[in-house]
C-alpha cells in the first residue's frame, strides 16, 4: 500500500444499480420500507456491526440497526465506517483522498481533518474505487442521520489490534457513530449457516472475538478489532436481528449470514 496525496475529488458510487437502486426515488422508498417495517428499540447506540449485502438480502436486517439513529441522528455529526476489502488486496487499513462520497441521495463530505491526525491509517483509493462493504450502508446513514461527516476506512490484511488503536483515536463523545460492516458465514445451507451465525452472535453477545474469523464473519477483523474497544470501555451489548439471504429473499441450499448487533 502506498499513501496518495489528496484529490479533492468525489469517490462516485460503484454499485448503485447492483446492490441497491439507482433511481433516488425508488432508493428513498426502499429504505423507507425497511426502516418503516424494523423495530424501534429505545436507546442510541454508541457503534453498530450491519451487513452489507445487495438491499433485497441484507436491508431489512441493515434497518434494524439503523432504525435506533431516530433519537440521536441530531447530534451525531461524524461516522467512522469501517468494512473488509473484497476486491483489492493490501496490507493494513486505507482512507481515501476524496473529499466527498456520493450516492444517488447525495453527497457526503469526508472528515480529512480526523484522516489527516490518524496513526496506523494510509490513503489509498483503489482500495475504494470499487468497495461495495462502505458503500452500502451510506443511503441509510443519509436516511437516518442529519448533516454528518463520513470517516471512510476499508481494512485489508491487518490485526484486529490495530483496528482498535484506529477505533481509540476516532471514539470520540455522543457526536460520533462508529459502523462497522460485516457479514456472517457464506454459501452454507440454510442449517448448517444458522448454526454458525448462532455461536458468532454468542461471541459478539459476550464481547469476545477471539474465535470469529473469516469464515464466520468476512469482516471479522473490523468486528473483532471493535469488541476489545467496546470490552475495555464497558459497553453492553444488544442483538438487533439475525437471520440470512434464506429468510429474507433467497433459496435456502447457498445462503449468507445477516446480523445486526448494538453496543450501548
Amino acid at each position: 500500500m502506498f499513501s496518495e496525496k489528496r484529490a479533492g475529488t468525489v469517490r462516485s458510487a460503484a454499485v448503485a444499480g447492483m446492490f441497491y437502486p439507482s433511481d433516488p426515488q425508488e432508493l428513498d422508498m426502499q429504505i423507507d420500507g425497511f426502516l418503516h417495517a424494523a423495530e424501534k428499540p429505545a436507546g442510541s447506540p454508541k457503534a453498530m456491526i450491519v451487513p452489507h449485502a445487495g438491499y433485497i438480502y441484507s436491508g431489512p436486517v441493515a434497518a434494524t440497526a439503523y432504525a435506533t439513529l431516530a433519537e440521536s441522528r441530531h447530534r451525531i455529526r461524524r461516522v467512522v465506517l469501517i468494512g473488509p476489502d473484497h476486491r483489492v488486496g493490501f496490507q493494513g487499513i486505507a482512507a481515501p483522498s476524496a473529499e466527498w462520497f456520493e450516492t444517488p441521495l447525495g453527497r457526503i463530505p469526508v472528515d480529512q481533518q480526523a484522516i489527516d491526525a490518524l496513526a496506523g491509517v494510509e490513503r489509498f483509493d483503489r482500495a475504494h474505487r470499487q468497495e461495495h462493504s462502505l458503500e452500502v450502508h451510506l443511503p441509510f446513514l443519509q436516511k437516518t442521520l442529519d448533516a454528518f461527516k463520513l470517516v471512510p476506512l476499508v481494512v485489508g490484511q491487518a490485526r484486529p489490534e490495530d483496528v482498535a488503536a484506529v477505533l481509540e483515536q476516532l471514539w470520540g463523545g455522543d457526536e460520533t457513530l462508529i459502523v462497522i460492516s460485516s457479514d456472517l458465514s457464506h454459501y452454507h445451507d440454510y442449517e448448517t449457516a444458522s448454526r454458525i451465525d448462532r455461536e458468532t452472535s454468542r461471541a459478539i453477545e459476550s464481547l469476545d472475538g477471539s474465535e470469529i474469523g473469516p469464515h464466520e464473519a468476512c469482516g471479522y477483523i473490523g468486528v473483532r478489532g471493535l469488541l476489545q474497544v467496546v470490552r475495555k470501555k464497558g459497553l453492553g451489548e444488544s442483538t438487533a436481528d439475525l437471520r440470512n439471504s434464506g429468510d429474507t429473499a433467497g433459496p435456502r441450499d447457498q445462503v449468507v449470514g445477516y446480523g445486526a448487533y448494538l453496543f450501548y
